[in-house]
């Protein structure tokens, strides 16, 4: 994490911006331990104004990433446990008759919150998973004729386990395409795993994990990311990799223009992590799987995206394309 600061960073006083951006990730890897990696991804997408989807088995960690994430900012959070009986309501909320005033009163669900963690999202049906997607696509909640802003900063962090495992739902395609950005956790080292089973020999490290960063803090990082310059050669570098997926007889659905701009975003938020003032092309191909892998659906598996070899294509597509200067 070193290079000059965007200008948008710089008009805070000493890099402010940047420092907070430092100790956020190094709050995170405290607790989340050996993936710094997976960990840059996560805080890329949140400063992306994104939503992650953390796929893995269960058991790696998954859900500690969000957590951590969570409770490194000060700001409310809520945990959806989704199961095959979720309902919409309770995640988005309910009107209750108040026998007081003789009217009906909006009780808010559990999205009403900054971050929020929906775990194991797979495991409810493709109706309540659904229900998500406005607040995810539009940061407000529509029930009763009436429309709920929801809080900003707005971030779903959802994990799921892979489609093989029993009492799984495959996501939407549509729910898939809101979902900025998808990581895997992977099982740790051999001195990682040491280190996680020692760090929790008394009490889990999240208990003792304090915020280093409020919700305005994050609002201004996002809007610093902005600022970050896209040269036109990136832009092009990134639709050319779209029209690659697009022209491929391998996929029966290639990368949508969302998915375009959801690169284009991841990068200038890698950037300013970096603390650069403009993107390169190795942010590029450093973010293209995990922003556009889950965007793409096979012909061979319509609906059930194969993340392996969608990651084999886009990887073969950045070697074959002439990288901008």
């Amino acid at each position: 994490m070193t290079g000059r600061c965007s200008p948008a960073l710089k008009g805070q006083s000493v890099n402010e911006l940047r420092e907070k951006i430092e100790m956020l990730w190094r709050n995170v890897q405290s607790v989340f331990l050996g993936k710094p990696d997976t960990v840059k991804r996560a805080l890329t997408c949140l400063f992306s104004e994104g939503h992650l989807l953390i796929e893995d088995v269960p058991g790696v960690g998954k859900t500690t990433l969000a957590r951590a994430i969570a409770r490194s900012i000060d700001c409310s959070f809520k945990r959806i446990q989704f199961t095959p009986d979720l309902l919409p309501s309770d995640i988005l909320g309910v009107s209750i008759y108040d026998e007081g005033t003789k009217e009906f009163v909006f009780k808010k669900g559990p999205i009403f919150a900054n971050i929020v963690l929906a775990d194991e999202i797979n495991r409810t049906t493709p109706r309540t998973q659904s229900a998500l997607l406005e607040g995810m696509n539009e940061r407000q909640v529509s029930m009763d004729g009436r429309t709920w802003e929801l809080p900003r900063p707005f971030m779903v962090i959802a994990t799921q386990n892979p489609y093989d495992y029993e009492g799984t739902y495959p996501l939407p395609d549509s729910q898939l395409d809101r979902f900025f950005m998808r990581v895997e956790v992977g099982y740790p080292s051999h001195e990682d795993e040491m280190a996680v089973v020692f760090s929790q020999k008394v009490s889990h490290p999240l208990e003792n994990l304090k915020p280093v960063l409020r919700a305005e803090d994050v609002v201004r990082i996002q809007q610093a990311v902005r600022e970050v310059k896209v040269d036109s050669s990136i832009v092009d570098y990134i639709l050319r990799i779209a029209e690659a997926t697009r022209k491929s007889e391998e996929l029966y659905i290639g990368v949508s223009p969302r998915g375009c701009l959801s690169l284009t975003r991841a990068c200038q938020a890698r950037a300013a992590i970096e603390g650069r003032d403009y993107c390169i092309p190795d942010d590029v191909k450093s973010l293209a799987e995990s922003v556009l892998c889950h965007r793409m659906v096979r012909r061979t598996a319509v609906g059930s995206p194969s993340r392996r070899e969608n990651a084999d294509l886009i990887r073969r597509v950045l070697d074959e394309l002439p990288v901008p200067v």
